[in-house]
């Protein structure tokens, strides 16, 4: 029995290579999301058993969220496990207060997505698997979910200025993992969390599931099937918002006119996929319904703000625009430029970019007759936006602009002393304006 067990451990580890190979260049950098469970532990000992033979570079993180009694145990036992395989760990700790009105899975969850994005390797590697795959599908399903929400966990997640997402056990089930777990002699830790079934993953996984096995014992592999499906679905309804966005998005902002001529169902799609691009978050069904009435139906003039969550839909002149919440801000702020390449800016949550330039911008001799600041609008501020032209309040500036009415007063006007020296990506003041061929610097916003 201990020599098939060793086999089919075999079998799982040249399985996952056979998967995961052709994806991962040599030499790339993998971290592990490493909690500490069974799934993490066995994925940690196979990547260990095959990165030497592909060139892998291994690391490891572990988000501590602080939750259980036993967080510092798990950390101990992670940062004992990595020695072992002199695979480097760094733990991160995260506040989950702030975001307990999320509930407390949703949470860690966030806060974990949130600490491997900001990590500098080639890929994460995350211990999800069939059974886990199945499990999401249900849940998503029973929150009313749609195309996207009960899509398929893929095996590779390829992300713009982020590292990849891979999942090298996703088609494994949980008793294959505890399997190779006993067949390695493997140690693990157990979250007492785990056994709580009041939470609804583990009342699906502890009392629904075993029971649907008894008639369904294919049910991973046929749930699997069915996400697989959604993402296909969810493929197509994108590649149409594609083609219906080719003309409606720009610069970020959605016009409500392409709304408005197409079918409820074409719309809500654009709709969706416009403030997937914006990086927010889906809204509920009912929600979505209401965001696309009022949109489409408000008056020409109406200052349409639809909140969900942490986010803002907003209309104005025509366009859709989509953001995080405005928060309060020091009405009195005042930031020196000391030649810094970026400075944030808070009014907006946004970052500024301070880039160098030659003939063009904003002449940085000129800069060096008195102290630069950024400073909010105050009223009464105006410039001259170019050589023979009138002095130009900013108000009028701004509107010509079309600046949404949201942004106007927290937006960063650069002054020279008390000079208006440039409003970003409005105008620059003709007395500041580069020579050609003279050293500049433009402002930016990302």
């Amino acid at each position: 029995m201990a020599s098939s067990r060793k086999l089919s451990s075999a079998n799982l580890t040249e399985r996952i290579a056979a998967r995961i190979a052709p994806l991962l260049p040599a030499h790339s950098s993998i971290l592990i999301g490493l909690s500490g469970g069974v799934d993490s532990v066995v994925l940690l000992h196979l990547l260990s058993q095959l990165a030497p033979r592909f060139s892998w570079r291994l690391s490891a993180l572990h988000v501590h969220h602080g939750i259980s009694p036993n967080a510092g145990a798990w950390a101990e036992f992670c940062s004992r496990l990595c020695a072992r395989h002199h695979i480097s760990l760094h733990i991160e700790h995260v506040d989950i207060a702030p975001l307990r009105a999320l509930g407390i899975e949703a949470a860690a969850r966030k806060l974990r997505h949130a600490a491997f994005a900001g990590q500098a390797c080639d890929f994460v590697a995350l211990a999800h698997h069939a059974d886990d795959q199945a499990e999401t599908l249900l849940l998503q399903l029973l929150r009313g979910a749609g195309v996207r929400g009960a899509s398929a966990m893929p095996l590779l997640a390829e992300r713009a200025r982020s590292p990849g997402v891979l999942r090298p056990l996703l088609h494994c089930s949980r008793r294959e993992i505890l399997a190779y777990a006993e067949a390695h002699g493997l140690q693990w830790i157990e979250d007492e969390s785990n056994a709580d079934d009041s939470y609804p993953r583990n009342f699906l996984r502890h009392r629904l599931l075993p029971l649907l096995e008894e008639k369904f014992p294919a049910y991973r592999n046929t749930l699997t099937r069915s996400s697989q499906h959604f993402a296909e679905a969810n493929v197509l309804l994108d590649e149409l918002a594609q083609q219906d966005s080719a003309l409606a998005i720009h610069a970020e902002t959605l016009a409500v006119a392409a709304l408005q001529d197409l079918s409820q169902p074409r719309a809500k799609n654009l709709l969706r996929y416009f403030l997937h691009t914006c990086g927010a978050p889906m809204p509920q069904a009912v929600q979505l319904d209401n965001m696309l009435q009022q949109l489409c139906n408000a008056r020409e003039d109406a200052a349409v703000c639809i909140a969900y969550g942490n986010w803002q839909v907003r209309r104005y002149q025509g366009g859709v625009y989509a953001i995080p919440a405005l928060v309060e801000f020091d009405r009195n702020l005042i930031l020196p430029w000391r030649d810094e390449a970026e400075l944030d800016w808070p009014a907006l949550n946004k970052r500024l970019h301070f880039i160098r330039s030659q003939g063009i911008g904003i002449s940085l001799a000129k800069l060096q007759r008195a102290p630069v600041t950024l400073r909010l609008r105050c009223g009464g501020e105006s410039l001259r936006p170019y050589q023979n032209a009138a002095v130009r309040t900013l108000k009028n500036l701004l509107q010509e602009s079309r600046v949404p009415p949201w942004q106007r007063d927290r937006m960063p006007l650069l002054y020279c002393g008390e000079e208006l020296v440039s409003v970003p990506g409005v105008a620059i003041a003709a007395e500041y304006q580069a020579a050609a061929n003279e050293a500049g610097m433009q402002l930016l916003d990302e």
